[in-house]
């Protein structure tokens, strides 16, 4: 798989891309990150990418001329599965549509900024746009980076026990289980018998019950909603 991001602010992704799972997904050979400097892309002596919008409201523009050369020259070196534009209008990124890009040979990831881009470029360019929650960060940098570590951990190999990543909460649907580790009793609170017991059955009983209690308490919205 590979993920290109387009940013002004590669060094903001830098540290987040090349630790834990992800780095070791790409000493593998899993995946390949490719972080692109959208002012490398600019034709004037400033680097601009971003000007006025029109209409006159406050705040500062994505310039469409640059991104069009980005992921244009992109697109002539290889075929995307998706360009990904993160933005607060978007898709909510839920674990089913983590699930489905982790199965796509390669993505370009846009990352917003200032009041967003020339809307050219979403209507031209971009094939799907990725929310991470109802807030407004100062650019999409954080959010690619949420993407691409939703992604990446899920590609065969990039976990360790490739079963962890299975019994993940949102996985099917629900929260993950209370899990427990040595020692059994710790300052008086004890881990539940039944994990003690060896009743592979039992747990799994139990892990269910557990997991819908909690999603009925803490999650309410998932009983009903679909990944």
């Amino acid at each position: 798989m590979r993920i290109d991001i387009i940013t002004v602010l590669p060094n903001l992704l830098d540290g987040a891309l090349s630790e834990s799972i992800i780095k070791r997904a790409q000493d593998k050979g899993l995946v390949e990150i490719v972080i692109h400097n959208l002012r490398d892309y600019t034709s004037d002596p400033r680097r601009t990418v971003d000007d006025y919008p029109y209409g006159g409201e406050a705040g500062m523009v994505m310039l469409a001329e640059p991104i069009f050369k980005c992921i244009e020259g992109l697109q002539s070196e290889r075929e995307y599965d998706e360009v990904i534009y993160t933005s607060p209008d978007g898709i909510t990124l839920s674990q089913g549509e983590s699930n489905r890009l982790s199965t796509l040979g390669n993505i370009i990831i846009l990352c917003g900024h200032y009041k967003g881009v020339d809307h050219r470029v979403r209507e031209a360019l971009i094939t799907r746009e990725i929310s991470i929650g109802d807030y407004v960060l100062t650019g999409g940098e954080l959010a690619a980076a949420v993407i691409t570590d939703s992604v990446v951990r899920l590609l065969p190999g990039a976990i360790g026990d490739e079963s962890s990543a299975l019994s993940d909460s949102f996985q099917d649907g629900l929260l993950a289980p209370p899990v427990y580790t040595r020692p059994s009793e710790f300052r008086g609170m004890r881990v539940p018998d039944v994990l003690l017991s060896g009743n592979f059955a039992e747990i799994d009983k139990w892990k269910f019950e557990q997991a819908m209690e909690r999603t009925e308490t803490l999650r309410p919205d998932l009983m009903n909603s679909e990944l």
